[in-house]
């Protein structure tokens, strides 16, 4: 105990905070019990971002924040998930309690179970004081939702990743003033344009379904800002061919955009044939084409790389489905793999 004493009287508190800053959350644990000096610094540390994976933990954690002040007051970012049970109305309760102590909270990340999303949860944020930056989560998009939403005006990324069905879901004109980046899987168009609608959103990343995408890519001209960055998912839609003239069309000046398709429809010459659309790009700079069962090798991963280059020259980044990073040196493509042979 000396020793620990000494130490702390050497050390300042700054010092010391700065030191448990490095450590991991589990490494922290054990500086809490170990004396009044460490406590009263390290739990600064253990609380300021905290991610709970297991819904047993993230019970025992929202007891925790409901019920001791100092220990809330340190919350900057905090991610539950409680997506592999189902809550009750008294869980619900409790976690409003928490919330509401969670002061200085700036980003917020909630997922709950699919039973749990068809139900109007966004009660839990009544009496709430944080300002979030950044809000992910799975609950439906409604009209308590949307309300939320309109009291969190320094929001600049979102994410809504529920089975969003059509519910009452209207934002505010002057909502999320902020927001530059939105993030979305299993929206409908309709919820997809509610939010980009006049607002100075350039990255969006959003999920296409057959008989939606038209609609889809539509809302992409409702920001009130030029889209630069675009990310797709392609559950079930028209092949990347036919998909790519549609994207330029509404968005020509996108910088960057990846494309993740799920369907194994994709093959070494569809990947060649897509470079005649790569034309109509007028800023593209990065692009990345994902999808399972593509058996290509290095040298056709190159020949993709200078046909797209070739029909678009602004490209500087392509990243193709073997993941390796392709771009341009002395004049030949070249990927990180031949930068370490």
């Amino acid at each position: 105990m000396d020793g620990v004493h000494s130490t702390s009287s050497v050390l300042p508190v700054e010092i010391l905070e700065f030191i448990f800053n490095y450590l991991e959350r589990r490494e922290l644990i054990p500086v809490l019990s170990s004396n009044s000096i460490f406590h009263n610094t390290a739990f600064r540390a253990v609380y300021r971002n905290i991610s709970e994976t297991s819904s047993v933990k993230a019970l025992k954690l929202i007891k925790t924040l409901a019920s001791n002040a100092p220990y809330s007051r340190q919350v900057r970012s905090i991610d539950l998930d409680f997506a592999d049970n189902l809550i009750t109305a008294n869980i619900l309760r409790l976690l409003n309690r928490a919330l509401q102590q969670l002061k200085s909270l700036t980003a917020l990340t909630l997922n709950f179970s699919q039973t749990d999303n068809t139900a109007d949860v966004a009660w839990i944020f009544q009496g709430c004081s944080f300002s979030l930056r950044t809000f992910t989560s799975s609950m439906r998009c409604d009209r308590s939702l949307a309300k939320f939403l309109a009291m969190q005006p320094k929001i600049t990324e979102l994410c809504l990743r529920g089975l969003n069905k059509e519910y009452d879901f209207a934002l505010e004109p002057k909502a999320l003033p902020e927001l530059g980046h939105f993030r979305t899987v299993m929206s409908y168009p309709s919820i997809i344009g509610e939010v980009l609608r006049g607002r100075p959103v350039e990255s969006v990343s959003m999920s296409l379904h057959r008989g939606d995408v038209c609609a889809s890519l539509n809302t992409l001209l409702l920001s009130s800002t030029a889209i630069k960055r675009l990310t797709v998912l392609i559950l079930e839609s028209d092949p990347p061919v036919a998909l790519l003239p549609l994207i330029a069309d509404r968005l020509p000046h996108l910088e960057a955009f990846h494309l993740v398709v799920l369907t194994p429809d994709s093959t070494h010459e569809i990947l060649l044939g897509i470079g005649s659309s790569l034309a109509q790009f007028k800023a593209l700079r990065y692009i990345t084409f994902m999808a399972p069962g593509i058996p290509t090798s290095l040298n056709d991963e190159k020949n993709i790389a200078e046909a797209w280059s070739k029909a678009c020259p602004t490209l500087q980044t392509i990243i193709l489905p073997k993941g390796l990073v392709w771009f341009q040196r002395d004049e030949n493509w070249a990927c990180l793999k031949d930068n370490e042979d």
